[in-house]
């Protein structure tokens, strides 16, 4: 790294900073710091969606994912994401947006209880500090290669967060929307150049499938296809015959030819769980419904999802389409620093990269960190205040008490989630695959029963604590069937990818249940009120600091918009890729 790298690095990311700092002199109210006074129009609502859908995490954990799994990851946000946005904008977020609700929590209390409404948002806490921790640790992987640091490359990763943590917390979601806004133009150039460079380097789309094919004749079809079955194979040389069996139990054949276990996921069940996931992030994810909550009007509510999810739809190929070219130029994971998967993306920067080029690339990785940063510290901060500290713990304070309150928490949630650091050298994308089946996808399948099912209000906790148990149980039983030869749930249930469908199912299957032990309620019927003097208080005022003054005929844009984004993410994923 050379004086003219670190000058881009500093000057891009920091004026950026200090200009979130300056617009934080405008925060006055907690409608200010939680929905920017409901004032942004659909195109920075719609690029600080897209900022803060692609983190470092996206751009280094997720080209280690593709690097293992090729184009099917691309479907999460090809066909996930962008139709879960759709779908939020048109359907599951607008009732809360009418309702002048400040979080998606809100919703679940005044549709299923206060139950699912407090276990909505610590399975988001979990959710999106463990995206933090991500983050971190792509920092770290990033500038520990790149500049050669080493274990002191913490240090650097810790004060981003602070840095994050300042203007988040004085600013709010106003400076956080238009801070992403500037991110966004960073992370896009450094996206399109890092992508020509290593194509060019690569030879193209044969050059890779050449170098594929020649370090393995399958791996073109599994890399460069969508439709093709997920194989993974496991080396159990020099392992006791009772150890591989026991591994047996979840799932898979053994080959005593080659000693290894195949395990053989079909194609469907692949797609059908990376377009959960996706989906998953998009409605579960506050990050994504408070920013959508912010638009100044109706109008541009559903505008944004449209661009956001264009922008998506490009931006995905040329970010996760590095890890796919990585694994042609290095099909070797061992020869990765200390062989982790996750280390691509910094390995070619470092290996390809020219002066100043590379200083360009890590600004973008930290450009990339900081817009999501910001944004989910902003998000859990909002959730705590209003969902747990003002609805259960202090009901009655004024509004500056809650935005002191929200503000505060935000480095401390920024902070603690470097405690799920250690759990990610495995692989970072994998592990966030496994607690997303487990936790958040019951919280997905709540939130569409709420909108489009007539269950039964008291069926919603109970749905989400079966759906999650099962999770949890799916997360143990392969360590259980390993030590001690126990198979705890049929083998087709312990599948990763499975585990996708069998908890969405689990999950409605009881609602359904409990709904036809106490009876149906009208579909969509919002019961609760809050009872709280503040949170009734700012709700009301929130319904009036929008105007619908769009007509048409510019109001078929947004169903446009929406149905463009949507329609490419299908075609590049079932016509070009499969």
């Amino acid at each position: 790294m050379t004086i003219l790298d670190w000058a881009l690095i500093l000057g891009l990311n920091g004026s950026i900073v200090l200009y979130g700092l300056y617009l934080a002199r405008g925060t006055r109210s907690s409608a200010d710091w939680f929905l920017a006074g409901r004032r942004l129009p659909w195109w920075i609502v719609g690029i600080s969606m897209y900022a803060t859908a692609i983190d470092s995490s996206d751009l280094v954990a997720d080209s280690g994912g593709t690097y293992t799994l090729g184009f099917s990851y691309f479907v999460t946000n090809w066909v996930g994401t962008v139709g879960g946005w759709t779908l939020a904008a048109f359907v599951i977020f607008l009732p809360m947006y009418r309702a002048g609700m400040y979080t998606n929590a809100e919703y679940l209390e005044a549709r299923f209880g206060v139950g699912a409404r407090v276990i909505s948002v610590f399975v988001q806490v979990q959710f999106r500090t463990m995206v933090l921790a991500i983050i971190a640790r792509t920092l770290y992987l990033t500038l520990a290669i790149v500049c050669g640091w080493g274990a002191s490359a913490w240090w650097a990763v810790v004060l981003i967060a602070v840095l994050a943590s300042i203007y988040t917390a004085f600013g709010g979601l106003r400076s956080v929307a238009i801070t992403d806004s500037l991110q966004f133009l960073i992370m896009a150039v450094t996206a399109i150049v890092f992508w020509s460079m290593i194509f060019n380097h690569v030879g193209g789309w044969s050059g890779v499938r050449e170098k594929l094919a020649a370090a393995d004749a399958d791996l073109p079809g599994q890399m460069l296809h969508i439709g093709r079955d997920k194989v993974e194979r496991e080396n159990v040389a020099g392992l006791d015959t009772v150890v591989i069996q026991r591994k047996l139990l979840t799932g898979g054949r053994y080959d005593p030819e080659h000693d290894v276990i195949e395990r053989r996921t079909p194609a469907g069940m692949v797609i059908l769980s990376m377009i959960i996931l996706g989906a998953a992030y998009a409605i579960v994810n506050h990050t994504q419904a408070m920013r959508m909550f912010a638009a100044r009007s109706e109008w541009d509510f559903k505008m944004c999802a449209g661009l956001a999810g264009a922008m998506l739809v490009i931006f995905t190929f040329f970010n996760l389409s590095v890890g796919v070219m990585g694994r042609a130029i290095v099909p070797d994971q061992a020869i990765l620093p200390n062989g982790e998967q996750d280390a691509i993306y910094p390995h070619l920067v470092k290996q390809l990269a020219s002066v100043g080029l590379r200083g360009l690339l890590v600004a973008g990785v930290m450009a990339a960190a900081l817009s999501t940063f910001d944004s989910i510290g902003s998000a859990l901060s909002a959730l705590l205040t209003r969902d747990v500290y003002a609805r259960l713990i202090v009901r009655n304070a004024d509004d500056r008490h809650y935005l002191r309150i929200g503000q505060w928490l935000t480095p401390v949630i920024i902070g603690g989630s470097f405690l799920y650091v250690p759990f990610l050298e495995g692989g970072m994308l994998l592990f966030y695959l496994d607690l997303t089946s487990a936790f958040v996808v019951p919280l997905l399948t709540l939130y569409l029963i709420g909108v489009l099912t007539p269950m039964h209000r008291r069926s919603g906790t109970i749905g989400l604590v079966v759906g999650g148990l099962y999770g949890i149980v799916r997360l143990v039983a392969p360590t259980v069937a390993e030590a001690y030869g126990v198979l705890i749930l049929p083998a087709a249930m312990i599948n990763p990818y499975a585990a996708y469908l069998y908890s969405m199912l689990i999950t409605a299957g009881t609602t359904i249940v409990v709904s036809l032990i106490v009876g149906w309620q009208p579909r969509g019927e919002l019961t609760h009120r809050e009872t709280g003097e503040w949170l009734n208080r700012s709700r009301e005022e929130a319904k009036h600091l929008h105007h619908d003054g769009h007509v048409s005929p510019r109001a078929l844009w947004p169903v446009l918009g929406a149905c463009v984004a949507v329609g490419a993410g299908l075609v590049l994923s079932f016509v070009v890729f499969w």
